[in-house]
């Protein structure tokens, strides 16, 4: 063989080596396991702004990418698990938040106190930064419902209850919406420390690498 096909037998080993690469990234990211950045305070403590999370997609079941279609499912969501989901107000946005109630659920809030079909809920998740209470007329954050999770859906709140924008405000989620099941934090740092300066690398939270998603 020739110098010139040996090297375009090279380069065609490369390109195919790189195609399958791709796909099977493509492949894994549509279907097994997704990135997760958290960017808000919402699930404080229990997650931290600067929290990057794999996103297990297979936990609920198989979709079809874009249409969102499910090939099969899985039984779940369930209370208490932590899911990345399209924000309903704009599904071009991704949420994270503690699954709650599910279908045929009846849930309410009494002065920051969780009622599930009548009986108070003890989540050792939830964390309160303010003794204040919000009486209904002035929004739904303290006091709430009661009202039925319908079927196909979903009710949602934030871990730091008193600064999360969940279904308290905006109703409930879909399940076809649901991305997948937040599985482990794989890296975390202080994003408000500069990308490019030594603080932000002497940020790294070390302790929190590896950890699962309680």
């Amino acid at each position: 063989m020739s110098s010139t096909g040996q090297d375009k037998s090279v380069i065609r080993e490369y390109v195919e080596a790189i195609v399958v690469a791709v796909l099977l990234a493509l492949f894994v990211r549509t279907f097994v396991v997704q990135a997760f950045k958290i960017p808000s305070g919402s699930m404080l403590p229990t997650l931290q702004i600067g929290d990057h999370l794999l996103v297990n997609k297979f936990s609920y079941g198989v979709k079809l990418p874009i249409v969102g279609t499910t090939l099969f499912s899985r039984p779940g969501p369930a209370r208490g698990d932590v899911v990345v989901f399209r924000f309903p107000r704009d599904r071009s946005l991704d949420y994270i938040k503690r699954v709650v109630a599910v279908a045929g659920d009846s849930i309410e809030i009494k002065d920051k106190q969780v009622f599930l079909n009548g009986e108070p809920v003890v989540n050792p998740h939830a964390h309160f930064t303010s003794l204040d209470i919000m009486r209904a007329a002035g929004g739904p954050r303290d006091n709430f419902g009661p009202v039925t999770v319908p079927v196909g859906k979903i009710f949602v709140m934030g871990d730091n209850r008193d600064n999360s924008y969940d279904s308290r405000f905006w109703g409930f989620v879909d399940l076809q919406d649901v991305l997948g099941k937040a599985m482990i934090i794989y890296w975390s740092w202080d994003v408000e420390q500069s990308l490019f300066s030594f603080r932000r690398f002497a940020s790294i939270r070390w302790g929190r690498l590896g950890d699962m998603v309680p």
